[in-house]
């Protein structure tokens, strides 16, 4: 009796203790996440630089140089751009008499639609008008407002970045050594323990370099795609393709599908075809080439499962879902196979 109750204040001091532990990381959690996120990306990088300094501080050194220089550059480019694209739309839309909209409804096929089937379900262009403007207004206003505070609070953004790349240098300098530990203190045989790092690995490369690397290259097509055939805010819509590069089945074709019919639509049936062309076959074709090639015959998750893990990341973690939503699902699942062979072992 009183071994048991000693054993459930254990688990009670312990269950404080890490309550406590998490309250202190809590405020940085997202600053280390995105480091762990980094660290795998770029890993391969620094052991090539490890190959040539022969000093793991230098060679961390070195790789975070090669990532600032990276994400400052483009990502500041890519959101001044998307709040300026914003902006724009919002002024446009909130006029009540802005270019696209009246293209639209200057379109043959529009106007035919209205003219045909307006008088018996209640619909004039006045009416579609109004729609149109309302929609845009409210859909550019609520992306400028989500734009503009990421933007000026700056002051956070700058501190979690600074923590990000501090704990990128000691990931890529002890990364080693803490994984053994956390190893260690993990409760299954050492066997058990490799088949979990192994497939958390592969989930990793498939979800990160997979994911990350269709996603950027479809976003770049699709926002250049869009800049050629005078699509307005190409940024802002490449972005929104590289985001929709996650969702299975209709992925970027929800972006460019709709841009090709309104085309078609306005009775521009060249750009219509030769977007709906390059949609297909280049940018929808970079999944189904650059995906296969990048994650091989690693561990594969069901196309709905991938789907829900996705929208359920984004909201519970943010942007960061993107990547976390799979991969803690990926590890439930492995976790439970390990569980379930373990308890197998037992009953035999």
């Amino acid at each position: 009796m009183m071994s048991r109750l000693a054993y459930l204040l254990d688990l009670a001091i312990v269950a404080l203790l890490g309550y406590l532990t998490y309250q202190i990381f809590s405020p940085f959690l997202t600053a280390i996440a995105w480091a762990i996120v980094f660290c795998v990306i770029f890993y391969p990088v620094y052991l090539y630089a490890l190959k040539y300094t022969r000093y793991g501080s230098l060679a961390s050194g070195v790789t975070i140089l090669l990532i600032v220089a990276i994400i400052v550059g483009p990502l500041s480019y890519i959101s001044f751009a998307l709040v300026s694209e914003v902006t724009d739309l919002v002024t446009t839309t909130g006029k009540g008499d802005g270019n696209g909209v009246e293209r639209i409804l200057s379109g043959p096929g529009v106007a035919g639609i209205i003219k045909s089937i307006g008088p018996h379900v209640g619909i004039s262009e006045g009416s579609v008008r109004e729609f149109l403007i309302d929609g845009g207004k409210k859909l550019g206003q609520s992306s400028l407002e989500y734009l503009s505070t990421g933007l000026t609070n700056m002051v956070t953004v700058a501190v979690n970045f600074v923590l990000m790349l501090f704990t990128i240098f000691f990931l890529f300098r002890d990364g080693n050594r803490l994984l053994g530990q956390v190893k260690e203190y993990l409760p299954f045989p050492d066997s058990e323990k490799e088949r979990l790092a192994q497939q958390t690995k592969d989930m990793i490369v498939s979800t990160i370099y997979g994911g990350v690397a269709v996603a950027i290259s479809q976003g770049i097509l699709g926002g250049l795609t869009f800049a050629l055939f005078g699509v307005g805010a190409p940024v802002l819509w490449g972005s929104v393709m590289a985001l929709c590069s996650f969702l299975p089945a209709v992925g970027t074709a929800i972006v460019w599908g709709p841009a090709s019919l309104i085309f078609a639509i306005q009775g521009e049936y060249l750009k219509a075809g030769g977007l709906a062309i390059i949609g297909i076959f280049v940018i929808g074709m970079i999944d189904n080439f650059l995906r296969p090639l990048i994650i091989g015959s690693r561990t594969k998750m069901p196309t709905i499962i991938i789907f829900f893990t996705v929208l359920g990341g984004i909201k519970f973690f943010g942007l960061l879902g993107l990547i976390m939503g799979p991969l803690v699902f990926a590890l439930f699942l492995a976790v439970f196979q390990i569980l379930k062979t373990m308890e197998g072992r037992k009953e035999a």
